[in-house]
């Protein structure tokens, strides 16, 4: 766990229903990292919580600018802090 980071991200464009969410759990859990997506109520907005090596997440947050090929990320803004350590697994949730 030691050098861990957590990566907080937030994705706005067409994130919302078009598999934003399951594409980036299945991203997320293949390079083994560990957090959360959700919808924002906004309908614009996705929050990712990913915490893990920070080579992996440099990979994940790459991917997230870019999302699977049914979305259109129009803005992300990330920022890095130590991790938690409080997950076990990358899940999607619920605000």
């Amino acid at each position: 766990m030691s050098g861990h980071q957590r990566l907080d991200a937030r994705i706005v464009g067409r994130v919302q229903g078009v598999g934003f969410r399951w594409w980036a759990r299945t991203r997320a859990s293949d390079l083994g990292l560990t957090g959360w997506v959700m919808n924002d109520d906004d309908e614009r907005t996705v929050r990712i919580v990913a915490e893990g090596p920070p080579d992996r997440l440099d990979v994940f947050e790459s991917m997230l600018r870019d999302g699977p090929p049914s979305a259109r990320v129009e803005d992300m803004e990330a920022r890095r802090e130590p991790a938690s350590g409080s997950y076990t697994r990358f899940e999607i949730t619920r605000p």
